[in-house]
């Protein structure tokens, strides 16, 4: 399954004009703060163009608030590939990180980790930085999609570490990756990219509450197509491709094209519940400030859907083929070549 599949997406993404000047600041930040440790790490890491993905899935950032964004996903991805699969002990040190990132949110901003690595010590700093300005209720919000998604994590690491990787059927694993595809709170973010907050009782509404779980369930099936070689390659098996292979004895190529069916099922949902917002605006007798704020709301799902798709098609992190210390560390089963979780 080549990276470059397409999809047929109805809206287009801005990029942010100020890609390059958060870019510069963000790989400044990024070597300061220890979360690359090598010059191998580091060239990897660039080859991801993160600083492209923040740009398309923030595009209305200010400049200072799309390099925070930058800094936001490099910690995000890089503990996602922290786990080994040749020490499964790892899973428990990992688990220890992401209960720390999971209460700093819950804690006064600007708070020192209790427990210290790179990912925690940046994750402070930055969450210092993305809950400014915005409500409790915001705040709450998303600290519960972000722990969410970091149990899920966690889950993912243990089943890996049990050998039990790739077990799941293709109803749980659907649940599953909603969870740990990671949408919820990363659409959260792009109301404080834009400073607004989308009306609460539109949130708790069923209509948005169902388009953000089709957003990222699109999301995580287009991201398990486009990343089939890297995870292939690390022997991953919580990938939707392969789920269908396992579960339904078919070639790579029948998987792969049922993966793509099943994706775009949940992209044609996804609009045609869009298309339903005017009417849930007059069903809660929204004013126009408030429909406003829903419109910026439903962009930012856009902006990602979109986004995330336009980048995942050029990321040298889902390239089909790796060389140097990356590809052994791929080939060893682990998802980056520097150690961030110690001190």
């Amino acid at each position: 399954m080549p990276q470059d599949v397409r999809f047929d997406l109805p809206f287009d993404t801005p990029v942010s004009p100020h890609l390059e000047y958060a870019r510069e600041r963000h790989l400044r930040w990024v070597w300061e703060m220890g979360l690359v440790r090598s010059q191998a790490g580091f060239e990897e890491y660039q080859s991801w163009d993160l600083a492209q993905a923040a740009a398309r899935t923030y595009p209305c950032a200010s400049a200072e608030d799309l390099v925070m964004l930058m800094n936001w996903f490099s910690l995000a991805f890089l503990f996602d590939d922290q786990f080994d699969t040749g020490r499964p002990d790892r899973a428990d040190r990992v688990a220890e990180v992401a209960r720390e990132l999971i209460v700093t949110p819950l804690r006064p901003a600007g708070s020192r980790p209790r427990v210290v690595c790179p990912i925690t010590v940046a994750w402070a700093q930055v969450w210092e930085q993305l809950s400014d300005g915005m409500s409790l209720t915001w705040q709450s919000r998303f600290a519960a999609s972000w722990g969410r998604f970091l149990v899920a994590h966690c889950e993912e690491v243990d089943l890996a570490a049990q050998g039990r990787a790739g077990t799941l059927g293709l109803p749980a694993y659907a649940g599953f990756r909603r969870r740990t595809v990671g949408i919820h709170h990363s659409i959260d973010a792009g109301e404080r990219s834009r400073r607004f907050e989308v009306p609460p009782q539109v949130m708790a509404h069923p209509l948005m509450e169902r388009m953000r779980d089709l957003a990222a369930d699109t999301i995580g099936f287009m991201n398990d197509i486009h990343s089939f070689e890297r995870e292939r390659r690390r022997g991953d098996g919580h990938n939707l491709i392969a789920v269908l292979h396992r579960e339904r004895g078919c070639s790579w190529e029948t998987a792969a094209a049922e993966a793509y069916r099943l994706t775009s099922e949940c992209l044609a949902e996804y609009l045609e519940l869009e298309a339903r917002v005017p009417r849930m605006c007059d069903e809660l007798g929204l004013d126009t400030e408030e429909r406003a704020r829903v419109r910026m709301g439903v962009e930012a799902v856009q902006h990602w859907i979109n986004g995330n798709y336009e980048w995942a098609l050029t990321t040298g992190r889902y390239a089909a083929a790796k060389e140097g210390p990356v590809a052994t560390a791929e080939l060893a089963g682990r998802g980056s070549v520097d150690d961030l979780l110690t001190v």
